[in-house]
């Protein structure tokens, strides 16, 4: 079967390395996870300059509607540049769910800024007591005349410093625990009683953990759908991190064979050593299965088998990223966790990645049908 890129995707895939090249190096990606949202806002912009930002949305939004394969692509390059730019959470997820699910009116105020870059959106839907893979929503929503009063606390919004809306999943009816009964808003962030406070994952990126008190919105702001349109979205989000997790596992194998090149140990250069020839083959084969399960979900593009074959490889990615990340490090020694190298800022992305929104086990059991 030929995996080889089309002349577009070949474009698309030089556009992305090519921001990573003139745009990062260590230095500067640190300089960037120090800023208040934890990335740079000059480097969002021109990834809505460049088309990047857009490039997810259907074509018929003023996206180039991107498939799975072009999705893979950007993400990976992203990856292997250690990019901290929120696309996977701000534009695959909260994005694409906005897109899939808002009213014309609401469609007609926020698209165009959505995709230039101007505007940022961010899912509030994991609560206090959600459980990987579970269904946990206990924040309500009220209908008040022409409004929707939310009350309730939305402590995991992720990639949300900034953000200018939040998609809220609140419940109509039912308990915390049912499927149906939740509806999505779009809340503007400066609605009056909404509270935010911002935290930092472990790989540096920024959290908001909103309280709704009352936050009055338009009974406009109801969006389509329930938790399955976030299903829906979650699942080339989930491609989206686990083709950027590949890239980080590239990145900092490459970084690793280059150090295990140049190091000497009893006079040797470290890679010389029979030992750690057999450590690095393992981890060069955990990408090569990653790499693998990645083609075999993107060849079930348009089937129903695509979410399967999603789920899979992101449990074993998820899995087994950590491992590598963990493995490089310790050819490094102490210098692997530290903040001079990528290798301690890649492993933390890696971290994060394979935890959020729900570890491998939890991707497992979508993958053998336990949680559908």
């Amino acid at each position: 079967m030929n995996f080889d890129l089309n002349e577009d995707e070949e474009m698309l895939k030089a556009l992305t390395e090519r921001f990573v090249t003139d745009h990062y190096d260590h230095d500067s990606r640190r300089a960037f996870l120090n800023e208040t949202n934890g990335f740079s806002s000059d480097n969002w912009a021109l990834l809505g300059e460049l088309g990047l930002i857009a490039a997810p949305f259907p074509e018929e939004l003023g996206g180039l509607g991107l498939d799975a394969t072009g999705i893979a692509t950007v993400f990976e390059a992203l990856g292997r540049g250690l990019v901290v730019e929120p696309l996977a959470e701000n534009v695959v997820l909260a994005g694409r769910i906005f897109a899939s699910n808002a009213p014309e009116g609401l469609l007609s105020d926020w698209m165009e800024p959505v995709l230039t870059g101007e505007k940022r959106l961010s899912l509030a839907h994991a609560e206090a007591e959600s459980r990987d893979g579970q269904v946990w929503v206990e924040t309500r929503a009220t209908a008040d005349g022409d409004d929707i009063v939310l009350a309730g606390t939305k402590p995991y919004c992720i990639a949300s410093g900034g953000a200018d809306a939040f998609i809220v999943s609140a419940r109509l009816s039912g308990a915390p625990q049912d499927k149906d009964g939740v509806g999505l808003f779009l809340l503007p962030a400066d609605t009056p009683g909404v509270s935010a406070r911002t935290w930092r994952l472990a790989d540096g990126s920024v959290a908001t953990a909103l309280t709704l008190d009352d936050a009055r919105i338009p009974a406009g702001n109801h969006l389509d759908g329930g938790l399955e349109a976030i299903d829906e979205a979650e699942v080339l989000a989930a491609l989206a991190r686990s083709t950027e997790a590949l890239g980080i596992m590239e990145r900092l194998f490459g970084e690793t064979i280059d150090y295990l090149r140049t190091r000497d140990q009893f006079g040797a250069p470290l890679g010389s050593f029979q030992a750690i020839q057999h450590r690095m083959v393992a981890q060069y084969a955990v990408i090569e299965q990653s790499r693998a399960l990645v083609n075999l979900a993107l060849v079930k593009w348009g089937s129903d088998q695509f979410e399967n074959a999603v789920y899979g490889a992101r449990a074993y990615i998820a899995e087994h990223s950590l491992t590598l990340g963990h493995e490089m490090i310790q050819f490094h020694g102490g210098m692997g966790v530290t903040d001079e190298l990528a290798i301690g800022g890649g492993h933390k992305r890696l971290l994060v990645l394979s935890r959020w929104p729900e570890g491998p086990q939890a991707a497992l059991d979508r993958y053998a049908g336990l949680l559908n």
